[in-house]
């Protein structure tokens, strides 16, 4: 991205990135890049703007200029998410976080101004959890199961998608697409069945 813009003429464009931070735990919305002894934790509010999408309420925007800038703030981040040890993983992510790039390019369209914005929705998904295998009671349990729901919320969706997309893109009135079913889902709205391009990377933890 910035190499793009190290190659471009400045002086008919001008650039603005913002990222933002945030995890899904238990179902709530937390601000990782919110200042650790902040009051609001998990309480961050789900709205949903006409044409915007889905957004979190009150969710903290940083502005950057390069790359550094944004690995640092992505660093500060992960050392807030909640995470607990299990008998499969001494330091298990308890929580999904989505890491959003918010890219602006401002010019001039035939003298008037122009500005054309995209988003990009980098997504780390817990595992899903099997709680005789974790060895998860309490609160470790509660965890798992909302991260199995949302991961099934978000199984849903995708099949949901690729059912209507073998419509030829006509929506059928009898498809129902369960975005509002998961937190996760319903702020992954416009990632997963808008304008937009979704890529998944899976890792496989293989025993000997």
């Amino acid at each position: 991205l910035y190499e793009r813009i190290g190659k471009e003429d400045a002086s008919h464009c001008s650039y603005k990135t913002e990222v933002s931070y945030m995890e899904i735990y238990n179902e709530r919305v937390r601000d990782l890049l919110r200042p650790a002894s902040s009051k609001q934790l998990h309480n961050l509010r789900v709205r949903e703007h006409p044409t915007e999408g889905p957004y979190v309420e009150s969710l903290t925007k940083h502005l950057v200029s390069d790359y550094n800038a944004i690995f640092e703030l992505m660093e500060l981040g992960n050392t807030h998410r909640v995470t607990a040890a299990t008998k499969m993983n001494d330091v298990s992510s308890r929580s999904h976080a989505i890491f959003t790039i918010n890219f602006t390019q401002a010019t001039f369209d035939s003298n008037l101004p122009s500005e054309t914005a995209s988003r990009i929705n980098l997504v780390d998904l817990a595992g899903s959890e099997r709680a005789a295998a974790t060895g998860a009671t309490g609160e470790r349990l509660k965890e798992g199961g909302n991260i199995n729901r949302s991961l099934v919320t978000l199984g849903n969706v995708i099949s949901a998608l690729a059912k209507m997309s073998m419509q030829h893109g006509t929506r059928d009135k009898k498809t129902f697409i369960p975005y509002r079913d998961s937190v996760l889902t319903w702020l992954l709205k416009e990632s997963l069945g808008g304008n937009a391009k979704t890529i998944m990377v899976a890792s496989e933890l293989l025993k000997v």
